[in-house]
This record gives C-alpha cells, structure tokens and sequence, in this order.
C-alpha cells in the first residue's frame, strides 16, 4: 500500500473532512425519512450511498492527493469482505421462495396457529430463534428460514410488524453472538487473540443479562395484546388449508436442512440444497400450485415454472388479500435490490478505507485513552461507527481489533474485553443500520423496514450498553496485566 514515504505531498483528511461523507449520509437518510417515510428512504439508499461514496473519493483525491491506487486497494480490502455475501443472498432468495411454494412456511404457519398461545408469541418467536442460530451458527440461515414463517404467523396473530421482526431478530443474533459455529463470533475472538470458548465465556456477561430483559418484555407486550385482535386466525387457517396440501411430511425439508447445519457444511452448500428440497417438495406436495404457475404438462413447461419460482415473483391466489401478500415470493428478481444496495455500501466503505478518513477518526476516537471506561467506550463508538462506515461487520470487526489490540495491550487489559466489547457493538448492532448489508438484508427477507423494526430489537441495543454498563460497574476486575512478561 501507498506510504507517506512514497508520496510525501499526500496529506491524511482532516477530521473535519473525514466526517463530512458520514454526516451528508446521515442526514440525507434522516431527510428522506422524515419528507416521504422509512419504505422510500429504503428503496433509494444505494443511490445516497452511491453518492457518499463519490463525495468520500472526490474529498481524498481533490483536497489530500490521494491516488486512485490507493483507493482501489480500500475498495478491494472492503470487496474482499463484502463480496461472498452475494451468493449466500440470492440462495437465501431461493430458499425463501422454494419453501413458501412447497408448503414448508404455510405449514408452519398453520401447525403456529394452532399450537403457538398468542399471549407467549414474542416470547416463544426470540427463544425458537434463539435455539436455531445457536445450533446453525448463522442470523442469516435462521431468519431466512424459520424467521419467516415466524414473521407469518405474528401478522396473522395480530402483532405489529416492527414487534415480530424485533423478537425473531433478538432471537437470532443471540445465537450468532453465542455458537462456537458463528463466523463473526469466530472472528471478534481470532482477530483480537482470543482462544473461541473462553471467549464465548466471558460474553456470557453481557449478553445473558441482555437477552433475559428482552425475553421479559416480549413476554409482558405478549400479555398486553388485545386478544380481540386475534380472531381472524382461524379464516387464515382456512384459506391457508384451501390452497395449500398442508402435511407434517412436508417439514422433513426444514428437518433434513438442520441436519445440514449440523454437518456444518457451508452456508451456501446449505441454502442451495435446501432450495433443491423445496423444488422437490413443491411438485410431491404440491402439485395443484405448480398446475396453477402453468406447470403439469410437461418438462419444458415445468422447468419453466421452475425458473419462474427461482427468478421472479410469484403468487398464488388464496382468496384472502392478507394470505395473498403473505405467500407471494420475489425469487432473485426480488433480492436485487438488496445486491444493489450492498454493493454501493461496499464502494462507500473502501473509499472511507482508501482515502484515510477511518484512520483519521479512529485516531480521533483513540488519541487519549487511558481508563477502563473511556477505552470500552471508545471501542463501543468505534464499533458502530466502522458498522456504519464499512457497511460490513466483518470489515468492522477485522478494523477494531487491529485499531484496539495495542491500545488494550498498553494498558494492561484483558484481551477477552475486547473481543467481547467488540462483538457487542458489531455483530450485534450492523442489523439496526438500514444500509448495513446485514440491515439490508433482514429488511428484505422478513419485508419490514430497518427503521420499523429498530426500536423493537431489544437484545441488539441492550448489548452495547451493557457494556458500558458493566464496565463501568466491575472497573477493578477488569485491570490484569496479563500481557506483562
């Protein structure tokens, strides 16, 4: 990479400057939201990141002579990162798609419906989610799958959106913080030198305090939930039971997928497998779906309803307006926006990289670090900052650890408080930034809005603060020199 040895007339953004792309970003997000609402601020976001990205560049290169070698190698250290989540999003499309056609989601919305009591629903969605990411090691599988059937019967139940999206979210992020099999949580440890389980360990202090708030007041709105509301359930069932073979057999395609899971194949291995089993389960268990999509008489014409299903929208008629909206799937065509909008992010967080603005304010965050809490404080705002810098939490974390792990080291703290401070205010919070590519993906999968949900994922904002909490509380335990020969 290009050095100030190199090219001595180069000179790092100020922070003024460094600040000035992640502020016209903010504020344009803010405006748009606050003139035409959350759903339009959603659907132009890749064009505000576009222009962020431009503005960072033209910042770097017309008032720091930046070159523009030095900003592709940020773009290629953000693509780097970035990049594999595409495959995993259009499997994810498919998934969702091929499970709603086969009855997989119906099923479970209807077997929901049945067995769920609308009172623990919340509470029942956070811990089911809670145990699958455990097991699966992934937010994004979980959500994608069981999430969305979740997210069915909550609407059909009566909850709002921003509630059931809350809880499965909750739920899901809990898990990836926690399993062994989690990517990020593999990497906030490796990244800061941490050994994985002692790791995991030591975050049980945050996150478990966090998590039992969550689960109460789940529990308490639950309570509080008009049981009025709930009484269209049963002409839901009815139509679902109508247009829909709904059978037990049709959960051996979740069932087989978490036996995947356990194998600990990859993600995209996973997903694409799950998606054949959908195709498979559509025309076995639903063959009066596919005669509808236009299918039944014929290969070519199957085939045909096939790459529809995959590709496209699709919907099925079930005689009721909610049901209709609930079963429609997207397919790929559907998920593009959500690639669109990742990319731009990917482009907005290598300029940042490139053009020095997040060592600039990294430098800023660190310059007068000295006590418990002014350190773990910092690395909470780093670590929401990177989330709505780089766009990426695994860029995030990667830049934390190699930002902080001196800084820890030199004052004599414990590594695992990084780690731990890191994956609270990284892995759990890139959900809550609508231009994340964690937040852009969520949004799109359970179809609800990063700003609607925001205020409803508990677990997620509780993590960081306690933190800061817990920080502050048990200073003095915190102070071992561990790194001291």
């Amino acid at each position: 990479m290009e050095s100030e040895k190199t090219n001595p007339s180069r000179r790092m953004p100020s922070l003024f400057w460094s600040l000035v792309p992640v502020v016209a970003l903010l504020l344009a997000i803010i405006g748009i939201i606050v003139v035409w609402g959350a759903d339009t601020a959603q659907s132009v976001s890749h064009y505000i990141l576009f222009g962020a990205a431009v503005l960072t560049a033209l910042i770097a290169i017309v008032g720091y002579q930046c070159s523009l070698q030095r900003l592709w190698l940020g773009l290629r250290k953000s693509a780097a990162q970035i990049l594999p989540a595409i495959p995993i999003l259009v499997f994810i499309a498919t998934v969702s798609a091929t499970w709603m056609m086969s009855g997989v989601v119906p099923a479970l919305i209807d077997y929901g419906l049945e067995l769920l009591s609308p009172q623990l629903f919340l509470f029942i969605a956070c811990a089911i989610c809670s145990v699958v990411s455990v097991i699966s090691g992934s937010s994004w599988t979980t959500i994608a799958t069981i999430g969305v059937a979740l997210m069915g019967i909550g609407q059909v139940l009566g909850f709002s959106d921003g509630w059931i999206a809350g809880a499965i979210i909750s739920g899901a992020y809990f898990g990836d913080k926690m399993s062994p099999l989690s990517d990020t949580t593999v990497l906030a440890s490796s990244s800061c030198g941490v050994d994985l389980f002692a790791h995991i360990k030591y975050i049980f202090i945050t996150t478990i305090p966090s998590m039992t708030i969550a689960l109460i007041v789940y529990f308490i709105v639950g309570q509080l939930t008009p049981v009025s509301v709930l009484s269209h359930s049963i002409e839901i069932t009815e139509h679902l039971q109508a247009s829909f073979n709904i059978t037990p057999w049709v959960l051996l395609i979740p069932l087989l997928t978490c036996v995947l899971l356990l194998l600990k194949l990859k993600t995209v291995v996973t997903l694409g497998i799950s998606t054949l089993m959908g195709l498979v389960g559509m025309f076995v268990f639903q063959p009066q779906i596919v005669e509808v999509l236009g299918g039944g008489s014929g290969v070519m014409t199957d085939a045909t309803v096939v790459m529809g299903v995959l590709f496209t929208e699709t919907t099925v008629d079930t005689g009721s307006e909610m049901l209709n909206s609930l079963v429609a799937t997207g397919g790929v065509e559907g998920m593009l926006p959500t690639i669109y909008l990742i990319l731009c992010s990917m482009f907005f967080g290598g300029m940042m990289i490139g053009g020095g603005m997040i060592s600039t304010i990294t430098s800023a965050f660190t310059r007068r670090l000295h006590s418990v809490n002014s350190i773990v404080s910092a690395t909470v705002g780093s670590g929401l900052f990177f989330n709505a810098c780089t766009a990426d939490q695994y860029l995030s974390l990667i830049l934390g650890g190699n930002v902080y792990k001196n800084i820890y080291r030199r004052n004599g703290l414990e590594p695992r408080l990084l780690s731990r401070s890191l994956e609270d205010s990284i892995s759990v919070t890139s959900v809550l930034i609508p231009w994340n590519s964690c937040g852009v993906t969520q949004s799109t999968v359970l179809g609800v809005a990063t700003i609607a949900y925001l205020p409803y994922c508990l677990f997620n904002w509780l993590s960081p603060l306690m933190t800061l909490l817990v920080a502050r509380l048990c200073n003095r335990y915190f102070r071992k020199a561990i790194f001291v020969k």
